[in-house]
């Protein structure tokens, strides 16, 4: 029974890591399992931004926004302006795309495609797939800029 077990568990584990796509960020362009989807620019620190491969259309900007509080980071929080469908989308969920320390803004990005690709937001040719950002909007945005007096 024991050994039935640990076969399904291993079986599982390894199917998990057969379908596993793998992102990176290189030469300024998204590439899927080694195929370019989208172009990349890192504007500073806190700011990216991806384009349409095929329109050199800005379909996405990511902002990092802290708050205005620097030295205090349980307020800060993340905006995903998609920008061809007009939709904005600002959650605290920074854990979803935050890698290691949270240092590395590459990595960080590569985590955040993996992320919209898991969500279906984006496929596997980068193309925006605008039902899903409705959903996406539905289960994280967080209207926080609204509901944050100044």
């Amino acid at each position: 029974m024991r050994k039935l077990f640990l076969s399904i568990i291993f079986s599982i584990i390894g199917s998990s890591f057969l379908n596993a796509q793998e992102v990176e960020i290189k030469d300024d362009q998204v590439l899927l399992d080694g195929v370019a989807i989208l172009k990349y620019e890192k504007i500073n620190v806190s700011q990216h931004s991806f384009y349409s491969l095929d329109t050199d259309e800005e379909i996405l900007l990511f902002k990092w926004h802290d708050n205005e509080t620097n030295q205090y980071t349980q307020d800060d929080y993340i905006i995903l302006n998609f920008l061809t469908l007009k939709t904005k989308v600002e959650t605290t969920n920074v854990e979803l795309i935050i890698s290691g320390l949270g240092m590395n803004s590459k990595k960080n990005m590569q985590k955040l495609v993996k992320w919209l690709l898991k969500e279906k937001v984006i496929d596997n040719k980068g193309t925006l797939n605008s039902a899903k950002v409705e959903i996406f909007y539905e289960k994280y945005n967080e209207d926080i800029t609204e509901r944050t007096s100044r």
